[in-house]
This record gives C-alpha cells, structure tokens and sequence, in this order.
C-alpha cells in the first residue's frame, strides 16, 4: 500500500512514517505525536503508540516489555511481515509442478466440482459425494501458466502489505475463509458438472478486505477501486471464469476484514474471531443445502 510520491495524499499534506518515510499516514502516536504506519502502531489504551515509545516504557509503572508490538488488527509484529504470502505462494507453485507432472488424474481429484462422473478417474466424484476437501485443495490449483502466474503477482502484491497489517494469523484466518467462502458460492450456484479451481476466491477476499483498510486508514481508495472494477470485468467478460468464486470470496473479505480492523480494542478476539466462524458458518451451510439437491 505504498503510494508513490506525488500522489493525493502527498497534495493533502498527510506526512510519512517516521520509520518508514515512502508511507503516508493520517495515524500519529498517541505519546510523542509522530506519524506511524500499519507496521508501525502498537495498540494503545487510548490510539497508538510508537515502537520507540513502547520500548521506553508504557507510562503505566510497567517494565518497557510489557507492552508487546502490535499491529494495526492486533496481530503481533514480527521480523519477516510477507512470510506467510511468501508460504502461501510457494504452495500454489509446488501444487502446480504437481499437476504438471502428474497430470489431469491430480487435477481431478482435488479441484472443485459438485457431483459428475469424471473420466480419468472412472467414477461419480464430488464434494456432494462426500469429497468436502475439494472446497479448499481447489485454491490451490491452477488451469494454466496464466492462470498462475497473475494469481501469484496478484497475491504477492495485495497479500503483503495486508498480511503486514493484520499479522499472520488473522491473515490466514482471512485468506482460508474468503477462498472457502468463494469455493462454497461456487459449489451452491455453479452447474454440478463444472470444474473450478485457483486462488482468486481467496485474493478478491484479499482485495475486500485491503478496499476496507485503506477506508480505516483515510487512505486514496481511488487505486484498489480501480483495480476491483478491472478485475470484476474480466469476471464476467470471459465464460472460463468463475464468477461465484470471486464474489463470494471478496463478500468474504469484506465481512471479516471489516471486522478486523474495527473491532474495539477490549473485544477485539470475540469479534475478529467471532465473525470469521459466522463466515465459516454460512461456507458449512451453502455447502449441506447444495449436498441436499445433489443427493
């Protein structure tokens, strides 16, 4: 989310991070007033601090490491903020080698399709036979060098920044929902003898929930706008793309990335946590309603 200089922020006078200059932010810390950023704000009784403040000492009468970094979602701050985007690509890639070497016999055992008789494998296959797994191996296939190669930029270049300002596990706990979010839409609206897979349900949750953080942080929207609308039109501009699994994953990602970084401080778990298990909620009923009319 860095903006480049020049930009609208830079025109409305908002200042840079004091650790991290090419940052613009509207956020300062509540003790020594200087601009922080996402990576920067440890979660104060009233705002945010500095890491620099925190480390000289909470104010309270408790030792400097009482306080733990914080992110802006109250994840803990850690050395390497990319290292699960970096993971979560590293699979994608792996997962596609595989399907290369091994062949459609891979692929058809693990993307996402209600209930058809599929070839390769001799046999009626499906999520309505059982085969509930296939709403989360599915992200992690990929249909061609294209296909991949623009969900991993894509997932690199959002996931990121996000994963910085959210910290790892209520990155995570957003990526999986959002991606069974977009699986489950599929399996409900789609025809039952249509294959889908690939990550975009979980990156478009990605694309919500970074639309709904730069709201919080009085950022340009105009850029992921854009970027949104661009990619909703080739949703629905070409026939091989799964519309349900982009929209459900970024209803997804807006729901609980909502959550995550409005949640007020003193209930902040109960409702990160809370909500992500709603989403899951709904994801496990889509799915026993569509079972239902399949079977």
């Amino acid at each position: 989310m860095d903006q480049a200089p020049g930009s609208p922020q830079q025109e409305q006078g908002l200042p840079g991070c004091y650790r991290h200059p090419d940052r613009e932010t509207g956020i300062r810390c509540t003790r020594c007033e200087r601009p922080i950023c996402p990576e920067c704000m440890v979660s104060a009784s009233v705002g945010f601090q500095c890491p620099d403040c925190v480390r000289g000492g909470s104010g309270t009468g408790h030792a400097p490491d009482a306080a733990t970094p914080r992110t802006l979602a109250g994840g803990t701050i850690t050395t390497d903020p990319r290292l699960v985007t970096k993971i979560l690509i590293g699979l994608c890639i792996a997962a596609y080698f595989v399907q290369l070497s091994v062949g459609d016999r891979f692929t058809d055992s693990f993307d996402l399709i209600g209930r058809a008789y599929v070839p390769v494998l001799g046999d009626v296959e499906g999520v309505a036979e059982g085969q509930w797994y296939r709403l989360l191996t599915s992200m992690f296939l990929h249909g061609s060098y294209i296909h991949i190669i623009f969900n991993m930029l894509s997932l690199w270049w959002i996931g990121g920044p996000l994963e910085a300002a959210l910290g790892r596990a209520r990155y995570l706990a957003l990526y999986f929902l959002s991606g069974l979010a977009g699986s489950a839409l599929t399996y409900l609206l789609a025809a039952p003898n249509q294959p889908s897979l690939g990550a975009s349900g979980a990156i478009f949750g990605l694309f919500g929930a970074t639309a709904v953080l730069m709201r919080r942080l009085q950022y340009d929207m105009r850029p992921v706008i854009a970027l949104l609308v661009i990619n909703l039109i080739f949703t629905f501009g070409w026939s091989n793309i799964s519309w349900q699994a982009h929209i459900g994953g970024l209803v997804g990602g807006v729901v609980i990335g909502y959550a995550m970084v409005h949640a007020p401080r003193e209930r902040r778990a109960l409702v990160q946590y809370g909500t992500c298990a709603l989403v899951l909620v709904a994801v496990v009923v889509m799915t026993l309603v569509r079972t239902t009319q399949l079977t």
